[in-house]
């Protein structure tokens, strides 16, 4: 079984920065892709920025320029900084793996979130 875990989260003021980290662990035979998904009170979940194995990145607009998401593939790990953060960024971020566990499974690994609460 594949499992995800995050950890960074918390409360900043509205300009400030977090970093978050994701490690997915169990397994994987090969790593697809990783992502940043949130999801804020009464709205659905979203994505937020992906990186996919040896592939580009892509991040909402609502993000761009202030969020960047890279990866230590030796570790199956995933990080967001998130900087000059606003209140409308508030939200449970989620992480997800795309992986193969053999040539050919391949599942998705959800992570259990981690609150982003972000003062004005």
């Amino acid at each position: 079984q594949v499992h995800v875990v995050e950890s960074g989260g918390g409360l900043v003021q509205a300009g400030g920065s977090l970093r978050l980290s994701c490690a997915a662990s169990g397994p994987i035979f090969r790593l697809v892709v990783m992502g940043w998904y949130r999801q804020a009170p009464g709205k659905q979940r979203e994505l937020v920025a992906s990186i996919p194995s040896g592939g580009s990145t892509s991040y909402a607009d609502s993000v761009k320029g202030r969020f960047t998401i890279s990866t230590d593939n030796a570790k199956n790990t995933v990080y967001l900084q998130m900087n000059s953060l606003k209140p409308e960024d508030t939200a449970v971020y989620y992480c997800n793996a795309r992986v193969f566990t053999s040539f050919t499974n391949v599942l998705d690994a959800w992570g259990q979130g981690t609150l982003v609460t972000v003062s004005s």
